[in-house]
C-alpha cells in the first residue's frame, strides 16, 4: 500500500463514520428542507430570515442540550417549560426591584434558580426512586402553579426591563445574534464535556446498563441527580434569555414547550431508551423543528400539519433506534458464534 493510500485511509474512515452518524442524517434532512423551501422562496435564507431562525431556535437548542443529558440516562424531564416560565417571570420581578443589576448577574441568578428546581426533580428521582415521568409531570404543574400564584395576573412589559438587558435578546455580534452565540457556547461546552471527560461519559454508562454502571463503581443516583440539575440550570438560563428576547412576561411563558424539547432531542438522535445520542444531535433537531415551523407556510403546507410532521419524525427516530439496536444485537451474536 502506498504512502498516499495510508494517508487517505484515516480520512476516508472518518468520513464514513460521519456519514453513518444519526447527526448527519438529521442535518441532511434539515439541508433538504431548507433547499426545498429556498426553491420556492429564495428569500428564505436571506440575512434577516436566517437571523430570525437562529433567534427562534436558540432557546430550544439550550433546552435540548439539557434534555439530551437527561434522556441519555434513560430519564425524561417534562418540567423544563415550567422552569423556564418561572425563571423568566422571576427575571422580570428582579429587574423591577433592582433595575441596575448587571446582566451577567441576572444570568447567574437564572441559572441558580433553574439548578435549584432541577435539583428538586433529581432528588425525588434519585433518592426517592420515583420514575422521572411521574416526578417531572408533577413538578411541571407545581412550578407552573407557583408561577401563576406569584404573578396573580400581572404582566411585565419591556418598559419594565433595562435596555441593556433587552439588547441581549435583539443584539448581534458580527451578524450573529447574541442568543445564538450563547446557545452555540452551551452546545460546544457540553459536547466536549460528555465526550472528553470521564464524568461526562458516565452518563452514557448509566443509561446503557444501570447494573453494570454500579458494578463499575459509578454512583448512579448521583449521576441522575446531576443530569436533572444540569437540565434545570439550562432551563433557568433559557428563562432569562426568553425574558430578554420577548420582554412581555406573564405566568404562561414557556407553556407547552417541554414536548418540543423532548421532540428535538429524540429527532436529533438521542435514544429514548438511554445510553445513545449527543447534544450536537439535539441541537440540530431543535433547529430542524424550528425550520419546519418557518418553512411550512412558505411551502404552502397548512400549519395544522406541523404537529403531525413532528410526530412522524419522532416515530421514525424511535423506529430507527430500534432497528439499529437489533442490528447491533445480531452482529454481536454473530461475533460470539464465530468466536465459539
Amino acid at each position: 500500500m502506498t504512502t498516499l493510500a495510508l494517508q487517505r485511509q484515516p480520512s476516508l474512515a472518518w468520513l464514513g463514520t460521519l456519514t453513518r452518524s444519526r447527526e448527519f442524517s438529521v442535518f441532511l434532512a434539515l439541508a433538504i428542507l431548507v433547499a426545498a423551501t429556498v426553491a420556492v422562496n429564495p428569500r428564505f435564507i436571506g440575512a434577516q430570515s436566517t437571523k430570525d431562525l437562529l433567534l427562534n431556535s436558540s432557546i430550544l437548542v439550550i433546552l435540548g442540550v439539557g434534555q439530551a443529558i437527561v434522556i441519555v440516562t434513560k430519564n425524561v424531564d417534562l418540567s423544563v417549560g415550567s422552569v423556564l416560565g418561572l425563571t423568566a417571570f422571576a427575571t422580570g420581578k428582579i429587574f423591577i426591584a433592582m433595575p441596575d443589576l448587571p446582566v451577567i448577574a441576572m444570568l447567574a441568578i437564572g441559572v441558580g434558580i433553574g439548578t435549584l428546581l432541577g435539583a428538586v426533580n433529581g432528588a425525588l428521582i434519585a433518592v426517592a426512586k420515583v420514575p422521572s415521568l411521574v416526578v417531572t409531570l408533577g413538578t411541571l404543574y407545581i412550578f407552573r402553579g407557583v408561577d401563576f400564584a406569584w404573578a396573580q395576573g400581572q404582566q411585565i412589559s419591556p418598559s419594565n426591563l433595562p435596555e441593556t438587558f433587552l439588547a441581549l435578546g435583539s443584539g448581534a455580534l458580527m451578524g450573529l445574534p447574541y442568543l445564538a452565540l450563547i446557545a452555540l457556547a452551551v452546545v460546544i461546552a457540553f459536547g466536549l464535556y460528555l465526550r472528553n471527560f470521564r464524568s461526562g461519559r458516565e452518563f452514557y454508562a448509566v443509561g446503557s446498563d444501570v447494573l453494570a454502571a454500579r458494578l463499575y463503581g459509578i454512583g448512579v443516583g448521583r449521576k441522575i441527580f446531576t443530569a436533572f440539575a444540569i437540565s434545570g440550570a439550562l432551563a433557568g438560563l433559557a428563562g432569562v434569555i426568553y425574558a430578554a428576547k420577548y420582554g412581555n412576561l406573564d405566568a404562561t411563558a414557556g407553556q407547552g414547550l417541554e414536548l418540543n424539547v423532548v421532540a428535538a432531542a429524540v429527532v436529533g438522535g438521542v435514544a429514548i431508551a438511554g445510553g445513545v445520542g449527543t447534544v450536537y444531535g439535539a441541537a440540530i433537531g431543535a433547529i430542524l423543528l424550528t425550520t419546519i415551523t418557518s418553512a411550512l407556510p412558505v411551502l404552502g403546507v397548512s400549519p395544522f400539519w406541523q404537529r403531525a410532521m413532528i410526530g412522524a419524525l419522532i416515530l421514525a427516530s424511535i423506529a430507527l433506534d430500534r432497528y439499529l439496536a437489533l442490528r447491533t444485537e445480531r452482529r454481536l451474536r454473530g461475533h460470539d458464534k464465530h468466536a465459539g
